[in-house]
């Protein structure tokens, strides 16, 4: 049944007040992440048309409401989810509609990775979509988009020709490169910081590859420097269609934390196992405990593997920095993270190298190495600790920073640049002509940290 909001607005969707029956069930399902954030919106809007959101907008301004927008998949700190707000959830807004010809895809902003190439491959075709099952693809474009075959694709938010997209003025507009190249160029990577809620993204969408090959690696933590070291000097020689990364964590069967090594081949025009041959003639091969070599595998199967890594109804501290150097340096610096803090904690030491930035993507900082610590734990009880590691180490790395993306960061934890000064100034500019009145929340502040939280509710079991 449609619901109500005050002066008799109507939703086809459904609107939570704050001490509404299904409130708190709306706003815990925001969060992904097991660690709910104590932070509470006014309402919580779950939109089902883009006249939802439309009509949300105009209710947030006539109750001097800020907004919030989730799109549907899993933000780890809930960036939706603010105090006071009017959250506009866009959960249930999911759907594709595939131009094989002109090679384009309309989607709805939570659809989710799998539904979106399942039904790009009935086309032959495909799209860099995020790593993990659960990315809303909304979130994921706006904050950059470091995908699957983004080495050869570019991050996904490059690949936005259009948005459908509601204003702060509640007017719903089409925006492209002609009509509105500043809102495209603020969406292509503000993360976020952009100032608008996307009904629909138009992608362009590629030629689909012929076939996946994975080769797996894990050798003793003895190893661990040779084989970062390794593999981020041969970055420079890895074909771009090859996906490689590096880990310590626990695997199954060992007991204690290995290294891994770990490459994805997205094979085209004839090309094969030639492309990860390069990982079996390193010079510490013959001392991997375990190896799989340029097995098939299907993006299926990649999801799982990766979704194995950080499944749900865990809590979670993720962050990351871009970082450039002397692998030496960057192992040194990172010091603490190389120690997980649990069994099911890793240090993700991936291998990007550094795609050319375009001047109408607001998307900028990257480097060639993307560290991301990965905290995973159950008791609330250990979150102020696994929380430490998460950031602590990485901010002491301050100097050797390059930047975040905003998909693993929460400014509020740690503040680093997304965006390059003269774009964030750029992208201020904009936002002022187009949300004058700031109406939708930006990036989070330092009050509303998760840190700040595990150190409060800490205080309260100790006074």
């Amino acid at each position: 049944m449609p619901a109500s909001g005050t002066n008799g607005t109507r939703f086809d969707g459904v609107l939570h007040r704050q001490g509404d029956p299904g409130y708190e069930a709306a706003r815990l399902d925001a969060v992904w992440n097991e660690r709910k954030p104590d932070r509470h919106p006014a309402a919580i809007l779950l939109a089902r048309s883009d006249e939802d959101v439309a009509a949300g907008v105009a209710l947030a301004r006539r109750e001097s409401l800020s907004v919030s927008i989730r799109s549907g998949g899993h933000s780890w700190v809930g960036n939706g989810v603010r105090d006071g707000v009017l959250l506009i959830d866009l959960s249930l807004l999911q759907g594709i509609e595939v131009d094989a010809q002109a090679r384009t895809a309309a989607v709805r902003p939570a659809t989710r990775g799998p539904a979106l190439l399942e039904a790009l491959a009935e086309h032959g075709l495909f799209f860099p979509t995020g790593h993990a099952s659960t990315v809303g693809i909304g979130g994921f474009c706006l904050g950059g988009g470091y995908g699957w075959n983004s080495r050869t694709f570019g991050p996904a938010c490059l690949s936005i020709r259009a948005i459908d997209v509601v204003l702060a003025d509640g007017t719903l507009v089409h925006a492209d490169d002609e009509s509105h190249p500043d809102l495209l160029w603020a969406a292509r990577g503000s993360g976020p910081g952009f100032f608008g809620i996307v009904t629909r993204f138009y992608f362009d969408v590629y030629p689909v590859h012929d076939r996946l090959l994975r080769s797996s690696y894990i050798y003793p933590p003895g190893l661990r420097d040779e084989v970062f070291g390794w593999s981020l000097e041969h970055l420079e020689e890895l074909p771009a269609a090859v996906e490689m990364s590096a880990k310590v964590g626990f695997s199954p069967g060992f007991e204690q934390p290995a290294v891994t090594l770990n490459a994805v081949a997205f094979c085209a025009g004839g090309a094969g196992a030639e492309l990860l041959a390069s990982l079996e003639s390193a010079p510490f091969r013959r001392h991997a405990i375990r190896a799989t070599v340029a097995a098939p595998m299907t993006m299926d199967g990649l999801y799982a593997a990766a979704d194995g890594g950080t499944p749900r109804g865990w809590r979670y501290a993720v962050d990351g920095i871009w970082c450039d150097g002397p692998a030496e340096e960057i192992i040194a610096a990172a010091g603490p993270l190389l120690d997980v803090p649990s069994s099911n904690s890793f240090l993700l030491w991936m291998l990007w190298g550094h795609y050319p930035e375009v001047p109408n993507a607001c998307w900028s900082t990257q480097a060639p190495l993307y560290l991301s610590p990965n905290a995973v734990w159950s008791d609330p009880a250990d979150d102020l600790r696994h929380e430490q590691w998460a950031h602590g180490a990485l901010a002491d790395m301050a100097p050797l920073s390059k930047g975040l993306q905003f998909s693993d960061n929460n400014l509020a934890d740690r503040p680093d640049d997304g965006i390059s000064p003269a774009n964030q100034h750029r992208l201020e500019k904009i936002r002022a002509a187009f949300d004058p009145d700031n109406l939708f929340c930006t990036y989070m502040a330092p009050g509303e940290s998760t840190t700040m939280l595990a150190l409060t509710r800490r205080a309260r079991q100790d006074a």
